[in-house]
């Protein structure tokens, strides 16, 4: 039960920013990327728990958010328990206010939940927090495995968020 998110093309809020920090959760962002393009979700014995649709939106992103004159991280999470981000521990919490103290922009890839996470663990009058994602429904998917060591997620259906636009804030607004 993933949500399903689709990135956010440009950032015409990020203009004249000087720094920005991406912040990935791995799971759902992860999940979305390797349905919409048809590709594995983990390809275990080459590149473990990384999708490559998702990395090459990172790494793309950094790029274009560097054209841009912005300096430009990303917030990595290298063990199981740091993959989804709404899920992260008081600890990682806290790690990532130190970090994000030195950044005027935080572009959180993830849902509404990763981004409240994200919200609720910085100092918001340091630095900015933005939706680089936008959610579009929950996906009912059917795992997949395939030789050598590979998972797939077969798309069923993507059940469809309501939004309602009097409450809405924009990703630019957080």
């Amino acid at each position: 039960m993933p949500v399903y998110l689709k990135d956010v093309d440009n950032f015409p809020e990020l203009e004249g920013i000087g720094s920005a920090l991406i912040i990935p959760c791995r799971f759902c962002p992860a999940a979305s990327m390797a349905v919409r393009r048809d590709e594995p979700y983990f390809q275990f014995l080459t590149r473990f728990l990384k999708t490559p649709s998702y990395e090459e939106l990172i790494t793309s992103m950094k790029s274009n958010l560097e054209k841009m004159g912005i300096k430009t991280d990303i917030f990595q999470s290298r063990w199981l328990h740091q993959f989804v981000l709404c899920m992260w521990t008081k600890g990682r919490r806290k790690h990532l206010a130190r970090r994000a103290a030195n950044y005027e922009a935080l572009v959180v890839l993830g849902c509404e939940a990763a981004v409240d996470t994200v919200h609720g663990s910085v100092d918001t009058e340091r630095s900015r927090v933005y939706m680089g994602m936008r959610s579009e429904g929950i996906m009912s998917v059917l795992p997949r495995v395939s030789l050598p060591a590979n998972l797939s997620l077969e798309l069923q259906k993507v059940t469809p968020l309501v939004h309602d636009t009097a409450d809405e804030v924009g990703w630019g607004k957080l």
